[in-house]
């Protein structure tokens, strides 16, 4: 059984669609937001609206139980408090880093659209950037 027909099956429908119509804005919506980050006029807004997009991915798969995808959220949303936080700019290697956690809630877009198992988290996306290059 794939990944849609398990969520469907232990929730209701109506939550089970409006997630994934969510979870496809903000999945499409990344790569831009990501590559905004190292322009400096719009970095603030960039990175405020990327730990929104992914403390809110993190909320709704964690309500789902859909582990591997709350869990790297959780992951990305952490790192960027920190760079909220203590960073003014980021650097090639974490827009790299963010470029490939992207692709990677992309893929579980499809596996989730398709009705597949969800694919296993690359752990090269474990590996965090150094921020301070």
């Amino acid at each position: 059984m794939g990944i849609r027909s398990d969520l469907d099956s232990n929730f209701d429908y109506e939550i089970v669609d409006e997630f994934l119509d969510h979870y496809g804005m903000m999945v499409e919506s990344m790569e831009t937001i990501i590559i905004d980050l190292s322009k400096p006029q719009m970095y603030d807004r960039s990175v405020n609206e990327l730990f929104r997009i992914f403390h809110n991915i993190k909320s709704a798969s964690s309500y789902l139980k859909i582990e591997q995808m709350s869990k790297l959220s959780a992951f990305v949303e952490e790192l960027l408090e920190q760079i909220r936080t203590n960073h003014k700019s980021v650097n090639d290697e974490t827009v790299t880093w963010l470029l490939s956690i992207s692709d990677m809630f992309a893929i579980w877009k499809d596996d989730l659209k398709l009705n597949n198992e969800l694919t296993h988290v690359k752990y090269s996306l474990l590996k965090l950037p150094d921020l301070e290059k």
